[in-house]
């Protein structure tokens, strides 16, 4: 009658004995496995090198292409400041007339009017002249 304390009828036990029978079944055994392995980490060393040369390079690009790439927006940014500033000084100009022009005194509304033509400045000093010479 088998001992119910032994521990070779653990389950546990068991399951430990077959992981440790599978792991010396797939062990490598001759000398292509060893090639193979060598093999293995010469391809992931060259793609190593590989990655690290593009990296190099394309950070080298990049530097390259700073100081273009800065002189492009700062160029955008003085025609966006420029437009800005046409667009803001336009605009606040035509709104605070318009609402003088609109508005009276009392803060009421009253309709504008406008009368089309050419208009002259005239001199007074020579309206005052023409007086008293006549």
């Amino acid at each position: 009658m088998p001992d119910p304390h032994d521990p070779r009828h653990n389950a546990a036990w068991q399951a430990a004995r077959q992981w440790r029978e599978r792991a010396r079944q797939t062990r490598p055994g001759g000398p292509l496995d060893g090639l193979k392995l060598l093999l293995t980490w010469l391809l992931f060393g060259v793609m190593m090198i590989v990655a690290m040369v593009l990296g190099l390079l394309f950070l080298l690009l990049g530097w390259a292409m700073l100081p273009i790439l800065r002189y492009r927006m700062k160029k955008r940014m003085e025609r966006m400041r420029a437009e800005q500033a046409e667009d803001i000084g336009a605009g606040f100009h035509y709104r605070e007339t318009r609402y003088r022009e609109s508005h009276g005194d009392d803060g009421s509304y009253r309709e504008q009017r406008v009368l089309e033509g050419d208009y002259e400045l005239k001199d007074e000093t020579a309206q005052d002249d023409k007086t008293r010479k006549e």
